[in-house]
């Protein structure tokens, strides 16, 4: 899920959608110019986000850092699946 700092209000449909749905999500910060105005902690208490939620820090204009954003999307999920295959 792209969050916008500057729009935090705008997450939380999206962020209950996944989380009632029990889909494993991470939440890409998107920073300007390599620029974050809020330390992770603070996204992730503001978007009441639990401590297995990851938080990756991209530009949604740069190509490789989209890349990289779901590079980390995909290995949270099979990590998460793994983890689910071996529950139980």
């Amino acid at each position: 899920m792209l969050v916008d700092s500057r729009r935090l209000a705008d997450c939380f449909p999206a962020i209950d959608y996944f989380e009632e749905a029990r889909l494993p999500f991470v939440v890409a910060l998107n920073g300007w110019e390599g620029q974050f105005i809020h330390a992770e902690d603070e996204i992730r208490e503001a978007l009441s986000l639990s401590p297995n939620v990851p938080i990756v820090r991209t530009d949604a204009r740069s190509r490789e850092a989209v890349k990289n954003t779901l590079i980390s999307l995909v290995e949270y999920v099979l990590t998460v699946r793994a983890a689910y295959e071996r529950t139980p």
